[in-house]
């Protein structure tokens, strides 16, 4: 049985989740829909080259159009939202209006949980909606799921999470991949973590601590960022002490980029100079975007999660490690494939009825056993690094 999807959105990680869903999902048919019919028409050409596949259909989407989303979702089995997370309410509604299964990169979690409050208009519709998946928030907590798995009863889980160039030049030792204005939103914060067994704010960059990974990255420095945990906090809220998760990056990065929010760089309020309005982060995305950007992204992403708690009346522990890279053969990005691929498994498992009907986080709706099964598949070698009692 062949399902059809569709990615709203044909972006870099949208054509990466769609490349995903043709190899591993089945996919009789994969409507790529944008705004800009050409970016999707060039998407389902490298599409099509990659895969020697012609189910790629591109169609001219507006995303904030609800006629619009139920004549594109009303014959779809899945979708995957990967346009700005300002869309993905009204999509939500639309999707389950039109009983199509639904995932989303978020990347807002006040979005996130109205989405979530239409928990049983989901049911009612027989469909799955997840938000927030990619790498983080999405990829970083299933690891953490994973994690926690192997603990017969976990208190505490740790995550680090980071996508990096593989070969860092200076001064910035960084390059980036996902829009600058949802960097300087992570940075600028608060966290939401557990301390104690409730949710807590937790100020952005701060808390820097040091950590060591295999070559070719060396010793990184992680520090506190926004949003990585999405609902996670409130989900194993009294059921783990502590839920952190930390973003890591090459050492000195934070203390370059703490110096930039002291100075008030991340600031959106306007400030007077020479008698004209300009906006601090404005400015700031405009002379830094050039500098941190490349045609060319080369780049590594690695997870880590730790689950610290009791096996048979013992403490235990158990680190997982995974790590991506850029692939020459295909041109998609460590990001890319973390981001996409996360989104397309959660699609293709909702298409196969194999996660919980309504609207869920990430937590809840990709159990550890099940991402063991689709990281074999995409030859993701997971690190099970100690399981240790004492």
């Amino acid at each position: 049985m062949g399902y059809r999807y569709a990615i709203i959105g044909t972006g870099r990680q949208g054509l990466s989740a769609a490349y995903d869903l043709a190899r591993f999902g089945s996919a009789e048919e994969i409507l790529l829909c944008d705004l800009n019919l050409e970016t999707a028409e060039k998407g389902a050409a490298k599409l099509r080259v990659l895969l020697s596949q012609d189910i790629f259909k591109p169609l001219t989407l507006d995303a904030g159009n609800p006629d619009q989303l139920r004549q594109i979702l009303k014959d779809v089995d899945s979708a995957i939202s990967a346009v700005p997370f300002t869309f993905n309410l009204g999509i939500t509604q639309a999707a389950i209006e039109c009983k199509t299964h639904l995932c989303d990169l978020g990347g807002h979690t006040n979005t996130v949980l109205k989405q979530l409050a239409l928990d049983e208009s989901a049911k009612t519709s027989g469909i799955t909606i997840v938000p927030d998946c990619g790498m983080g928030p999405g990829l970083n907590i299933s690891l953490g799921v994973l994690a926690m798995s192997f603990v017969e009863k976990p208190v505490n889980l740790f995550i680090w999470d980071g996508g990096l160039p593989l070969h860092p030049a200076p001064p910035w030792n960084y390059i980036s991949t996902f829009n600058i204005n949802g960097l300087t939103n992570e940075y600028e914060g608060p966290a939401w973590f557990i301390r104690d067994g409730k949710p807590v704010q937790v100020a952005c960059l701060g808390e820097v601590e040091e950590l060591d990974f295999p070559a070719p990255l060396g010793r990184l420095q992680a520090a506190v960022t926004a949003g990585g945990l999405s609902n996670a906090p409130w989900t194993f809220a009294g059921k783990l002490q502590r839920l952190e998760n930390k973003t890591l990056r090459y050492p000195g990065h934070w203390q370059t980029f703490r110096a930039f929010q002291q100075l008030g760089l991340f600031e959106q309020d306007p400030v007077t100079l020479k008698g004209q309005s300009v906006i601090p982060r404005e400015v700031f995305h405009a002379l830094l975007q050039p500098k941190i950007s490349s045609d060319q992204v080369r780049d590594i992403c690695v997870i880590r999660a730790r689950c610290e708690g009791e096996t048979d009346g013992k403490n235990a522990v158990c680190t997982l490690d995974l790590c991506e890279t850029f692939d020459e053969q295909t041109g998609f990005t460590a990001m890319e494939k973390f981001t996409g691929w996360h989104a397309s498994m959660v699609a293709i498992l909702s298409a196969q009825n194999k996660l919980p009907e309504g609207a869920v986080p990430i937590e809840i709706a990709l159990s550890g056993e099940l991402l063991m099964e689709e990281a074999k598949k995409r030859n993701w070698a997971i690190k099970n690094n100690t399981i240790q009692k004492f």
